[in-house]
Order: C-alpha cells, then sequence, then structure tokens
C-alpha cells in the first residue's frame, strides 16, 4: 500500500465526479430556458442511480472474474470481497475500494454524456429506466471487454488508457441510436434553438477541463511519471483543440465564438482520453487539433444528414473517440509507456488494425444494444413526453419547477 498513490487515485475519483455536475452546466447552458433543469437533472441524478448500480452489480459485472472474455460475474454483488487492501490486478498499491469508486466516477459519467443527444423531450421515468438497462448492459460488458482482467479487447492489446471506446465511443453511438429512435425535437428545421445561457456552458466546459486531468491522469492508478505525463498531454490537447475549432469556425462563419470554443475544448479532450497515457506531447498537438477540426465538421455534417443530436454528442464524442482511439494507433510509443506498444508511427502498424477492431467493434456493439434497450423502454412506457409538455417545457411538465424567476 503507498499513501501517495492512495490519495491520487481518491483526489482523482473526486475530480472525475465533479465532471458530471459540470457536463450538467455544459449542457443546461445550451439548451432553452424552460429546459434547463430538466436538463440538469438528468445529469446529476446519475450520481444517485449508477452509484447503486454500480455498488451492487455494475462494478461486479465489469470488474469481477471473467467468463469467456465477454462479462465478469457477480461474484463481488454488493461490493463483497471488495475491500481496504490492494487488488493484484486493479491497483497493486492502492486500496481495492478506491480503484472501485474511481471507475464508479466513469461509469455515472458515460450515460450523462449520452443525454445531450435527446435533451428537451424524453420523459424523465423513461430515460432512468433506459439508463440502468444501458448501464447494465452496455457499459459494464464494454468495460469488462477492455479493462477488465480476461476481457478480449485487453487481451487483443487494444489500447485505451481511459475510456476512447469505453467512454466516448459508447456514449456517441447510443447517443446516434437516440436520435434516431426518439426523433426530432418539434419544430426542427424551422425553430432556433439558441442556447440560453452561454456562460453557464463555458463554467461546465472549465470545470470538465479541470476534472479531465483526474480522468486521464488519475487513470495511471499511481502518482508517478506516467501520471504526470498524461496530464500533460491531456491539457495539450485540449488547448489545440479549442483553437482550431474556433479557427474552423472563424473561416467558416465569419466570426469565433465562445461556445464554439468550449466546445472544441471538449472535443480535444475527448480525442486524447484513449491515448494519454500512451502518447508525448508532439503527437497531443496532433490529436488535439485534428480533433477539434474533425468534431465542428461532424457538427456541419449533422444538418445535412438531419438527425436531431440535441447538444452534438455524436460529434463530439462519437467522432472525438473514434478518432482519438485510431490516433492511439498511429502515435504511442513505449517510450512514454513501456508496458504498452508502439504505433503505426513508430514502428508497429498492427497496433493501428488493433485500433480498428476495438473501434468498430465498440461502435456496433453500443449502437444495436442501444437501439434494442430504447424499443424495449419505449414499448413499456413510452419515450417521448407528449406534445403539450414538449411545449410547456421539461422544467415544468416533467419537475414543476422553473430555472428563472422574473
Amino acid at each position: 500500500m503507498n499513501a501517495g498513490d492512495t490519495a491520487f487515485v481518491l483526489v482523482s475519483a473526486a475530480l472525475v465526479m465533479l465532471m458530471t455536475p459540470g457536463l450538467a452546466l455544459f449542457y443546461g447552458g445550451m439548451v432553452r430556458n424552460k429546459n434547463v433543469l430538466g436538463t440538469i437533472m438528468q445529469s446529476f441524478i446519475l450520481l444517485g442511480i449508477i452509484t447503486l448500480e454500480w455498488v451492487l452489480w455494475g462494478y461486479s459485472m465489469a470488474f469481477g472474474p471473467d467468463h469467456a472474455g465477454i462479462i465478469g460475474g457477480l461474484d463481488w454483488f454488493g461490493l463483497n470481497g471488495v475491500g481496504m487492501e490492494p487488488s493484484p490486478d486493479y491497483g497493486s498499491t492502492i486500496p481495492h475500494q478506491a480503484f472501485m469508486i474511481f471507475q464508479c466516477m466513469f461509469a455515472v459519467l458515460t450515460p450523462a454524456l449520452i443525454t445531450g443527444a435527446f435533451a428537451e423531450r424524453v420523459k424523465f421515468s423513461a430515460f432512468l429506466l433506459f439508463t440502468l438497462l444501458w448501464a447494465t448492459f452496455v457499459y459494464n460488458p464494454l468495460c469488462h471487454w477492455v479493462w477488465g482482467v480476461g476481457g478480449w479487447m485487453g487481451k487483443l492489446g487494444a489500447l485505451d488508457f481511459a475510456g476512447g471506446t469505453v467512454v466516448h465511443i459508447s456514449s456517441g453511438m447510443s447517443a446516434l441510436a437516440a436520435a434516431l429512435i426518439i426523433g426530432r425535437r418539434l419544430g426542427y428545421g424551422t425553430t432556433a434553438y439558441i442556447p440560453h445561457n452561454v456562460p453557464m456552458t463555458v463554467t461546465g466546459a472549465a470545470i470538465l477541463w479541470f476534472g479531465w486531468f483526474g480522468f486521464n491522469a488519475g487513470s495511471a492508478l499511481a502518482c508517478n511519471g506516467l501520471a504526470a505525463s498524461a496530464f500533460v498531454v491531456t491539457h495539450i490537447a485540449s488547448a489545440l483543440a479549442a483553437l482550431t475549432w474556433m479557427f474552423m469556425e472563424w473561416i467558416h462563419r465569419g466570426k469565433p465564438t465562445t461556445l464554439g470554443a468550449a466546445s472544441g475544448a471538449v472535443a480535444g479532450l475527448v480525442a486524447i482520453t484513449p491515448g494519454s497515457g500512451f502518447v508525448g506531447p508532439v503527437s497531443a498537438i496532433i490529436i488535439g487539433g485534428m480533433g477539434g477540426i474533425i468534431c465542428y465538421s461532424g457538427v456541419l455534417l449533422k444538418s445535412r444528414l438531419g438527425y436531431d443530436d440535441s447538444l452534438d454528442v455524436v460529434a463530439i464524442h462519437g467522432l472525438g473517440g473514434i478518432w482519438g482511439a485510431l490516433a492511439t494507433g498511429l502515435f504511442a510509443s513505449k517510450i512514454v509507456n513501456p508496458d504498452a506498444a508502439n504505433g503505426l508511427f513508430f514502428g508497429n502498424p498492427g497496433q493501428l488494425w488493433i485500433q480498428f477492431v476495438s473501434v468498430i467493434s465498440s461502435m456496433v456493439f453500443a449502437f444495436v444494444m442501444t437501439l434494442i434497450i430504447l424499443k424495449i423502454v419505449d414499448v413499456i412506457m413510452g419515450l417521448r413526453v407528449t406534445e403539450e409538455d414538449e411545449v410547456r417545457g421539461m422544467d415544468v411538465s416533467l419537475h414543476n419547477e422553473a430555472g428563472y424567476t422574473y
């Protein structure tokens, strides 16, 4: 047991926890004022429901004893056997519970990311049931594939330091499925959906940027040089993506916007996540810069394809996660992390193929499973609010409260 490592991981877990309310502000500012509390609530309440799921069966499914490389067993149900002593498999210098709670915060954040795709039109009860099923049948298996001992993607050699496939590709593809199944908001194409509070969104982006250091650096599970490297490249990539998104928008629309800079910063954080423990600073410049360009282009593509992803989850988390995972196969270096593998540009073209397989598998699994879960929830209770409630707004119709009084 190492006191420094333990303190570092616990602080990192706290930073990742702050990302969920940060995301709530990021999303909340981008919707119309009649939906601000309903949007914030969708993220905030996941700190409750997913924590309960994680403690009872989620952690055991994700990290418990392996079953055929597909899923963990229920041996650790209710954290049975997950105590204060280190686990030889998951952080040998920290308490097992420290690793568990660090991963809990990832499990909370991931479904919260999806909510941006169906903001302003989904029943709260349907959202709760969907989230519980999604965490159980999408997140937990995918987490085991990549990070659980015996998971097939990990055994294949796929590199995902902090969640490119597990968190961002899964949420991005699930967001696409949700946007397609739930349908467009009333007035889509004729109504201007203008963010009601950009300062709130920028504040949320700043909290996400701050918390992401725990997300990526904390994934080293030790207070060491690898954590420092992950911290540095995380910041570099976010900075570059904020710049490239801003300049892309400046060139395309004639003026740079604050909302664009904030969105770009988040896109860079997404892009660097899978490779944060495997790439160096110069590679981070390329990954972040390209991340801003790719994700901004994805936002433009959305309008051409016609689906209503309210807050651009597919473009930022889906495309950003895909680029980041593939970029890891290009730029990973054993100089940064001797326990990993080199990428294409460091003499190992096979790693790019492994990353490609992991990306495609994650995309298909998350998309198809989310379609199935949404159909089940729709049959049980219906997904969408009534047209009358949608016009009134989620705050009043679902929660009987208002974000602002004048």
